[in-house]
């Protein structure tokens, strides 16, 4: 494995995104997306993303510049049409605007219709920490999960993400799938040539899917799914993960009067590839309007550092706190680099091969 200089990754996706029709400042937006991923370490959604947004845009089905409808704007909140633009812009733009509204109103919300795939919940989430508000964000994506006591996929991984700023040098962010995993993490697993856990995915036989490339495959054609946080049964708490993704789906499509469950598949009627119809919902909550700002950061960061400081299960060296490990990992690869897999290195490459660009020596 190769690492390559965080500042090179960016520029090579700003071009990227710019050569296939994404206007620049918009390419910006999308790579700062990726490359924030990558920094905290979480390759699923970085840079081994991007042949899938470079394929999308090919294909036709995402469009690369994003021209949004503002379908509602009341007071302190809106609903958006993203009319299949770049999922990263649109949703830049519905925070900043979550944000904007919140100074006025103490809260801000907007929901968004029509979207695709945005990259990490935690970014957006961040934008509000940055602004020394509560972010939360919330999206739906193509069927993978399984209902509990049930084999089809009908829901996303759905993730939940909430932010908060604190005293310590990272503000606190929780982003999570309401799966076991998310499905980027098991196309990593593909990249990597590694078998998927047993416990994340299972047939329509209920029997565990391990094979990470049949799987992949399984969940296009819907014959295998991902399984809820709380894996098959009641008794490990497999409800709460499908309750969870469900709150999100609504969350997601209710309010913005948009898709939902198959009709996310990125399939047309006679099965042909479609656009994939995303929703998201963003909120902003100033804290000012609540309390003294400095009066939640301290207890904030005091939920925190007692958590850390807790008492350990034994043979375990440290217990952490959401965002921690992020910013520890940020550290690591500014000084070292994003890590290239060899898979990952050839697609580079062809992108490099077919946009006539030579940005990154591999």
């Amino acid at each position: 494995m190769i690492h390559l200089p965080v500042q090179i990754m960016h520029n090579f996706m700003v071009q990227v995104f710019s050569r296939i029709g994404v206007p620049e400042d918009e390419a910006r937006i999308c790579a700062d997306v990726l490359i924030s991923s990558d920094l905290r370490g979480i390759e699923s959604h970085g840079i081994g993303r991007l042949k899938m947004y470079y394929d999308r845009i090919k294909l036709g089905i995402q469009n690369p510049e994003t021209k949004i409808d503002v379908i509602r704007d009341k007071y302190a909140t809106a609903v958006w049409d993203g009319n299949h633009g770049m999922g990263h812009v649109i949703a830049h733009k519905a925070m900043q605007t979550a944000i904007e509204k919140a100074k006025l109103y103490g809260l801000g919300s907007v929901a968004v219709r029509n979207s695709t795939h945005y990259g990490i919940c935690g970014y957006y989430a961040d934008m509000a920490t940055q602004e020394n508000m509560i972010g939360l964000t919330f999206t739906n994506a193509r069927p993978s999960i399984c209902p509990t006591n049930g084999v089809q996929p009908l829901l996303g991984t759905n993730p939940i993400c909430f932010g908060a700023p604190t005293n310590l040098p990272y503000p606190f962010i929780y982003d999570a799938a309401t799966s076991i995993s998310q499905r980027g993490k098991v196309e990593q697993y593909a990249r990597e040539e590694r078998d998927t856990p047993p416990y994340w995915a299972i047939n329509l036989q209920g029997e565990p899917q391990t094979d990470t490339k049949k799987l992949l495959n399984d969940l296009i054609d819907q014959t295998a799914c991902m399984l809820p946080l709380g894996g098959t049964e009641e008794v490990t708490g497999s409800h709460k993960g499908y309750g969870l993704s469900t709150m999100v789906e609504i969350l997601s499509a209710a309010l913005q009067n948009g898709s939902y469950l198959n009709g996310l598949w990125g399939r047309d009627a006679t099965g042909k590839d479609a656009p994939y119809c995303l929703g998201h919902f963003f909120m902003a909550i100033n804290i000012d309007f609540f309390t003294e700002l400095d009066d939640f950061k301290s207890i904030v960061t005091d939920i925190c550092l007692q958590l850390q400081n807790s008492t350990k299960l034994p043979g375990r060296e440290r217990i952490w706190v959401a965002g921690e490990k992020e910013y520890e990992k940020e550290l690591e690869v500014r000084a070292n680099g994003i890590p290239i897999l060899d898979t990952l290195a050839k697609n580079i490459c062809a992108i490099q091969k077919e946009l006539g660009v030579n940005i990154i020596d591999i």
